[in-house]
């Protein structure tokens, strides 16, 4: 028996944090609202190219993803699905955000829990995913996601 394919979105979300700010990109779209570094995958990408290019994109840094915050699986009303990897990350080094606006982002900024409201977020995942990242959450190996085929590491 055939089975119908299932088309599928894949994503990510860049929670980038430096001691008790974290980067929010404003959005072209959503109202021009805040969100952390986020979008779809490119073809032939994979997640930690995906993360590192959007994060690059939005915010015009360089970031050194740190692990895994979770991997989301979520069913569409039309069949298909969406697979997001929600990544926690630090910047390298100590550059200027970005602050021309084009099509990928407004602009950036290092924002704390506190001052959220300040910056209109794209919805109410933005203030719990940095009070979780806060409250120092279980956060997992990069290497939990790998391409297929990839060989598994030695046990011995």
């Amino acid at each position: 028996m055939s089975h119908p394919v299932i088309e599928t979105q894949y994503y990510t979300v860049v929670v980038v944090r430096t001691g008790e700010r974290f980067l929010l990109v404003q959005e072209t779209k959503h109202d021009h609202r805040w969100y952390f570094p986020a979008g779809h995958l490119e073809i032939g990408e994979d997640f930690v190219q995906a993360a590192l290019r959007e994060t690059r994109e939005e915010a015009g840094i360089e970031i050194q993803l740190e692990g895994i915050l979770r991997v989301e699986h979520t069913p569409r009303a039309d069949g298909g699905t969406r697979v997001g990897v929600l990544f926690l990350a630090r910047p390298k080094g100590n550059h200027p955000l970005k602050s021309v606006p084009d099509e990928m982002s407004l602009g950036a900024a290092w924002v704390t829990a506190q001052d959220v409201e300040q910056y209109p977020p794209r919805g109410p995942e933005v203030s719990y995913l940095m009070a979780y990242v806060l409250a120092s959450p279980r956060v997992y190996p990069l290497d939990v996601v790998q391409r297929a085929g990839t060989p598994f590491p030695r046990l011995d």
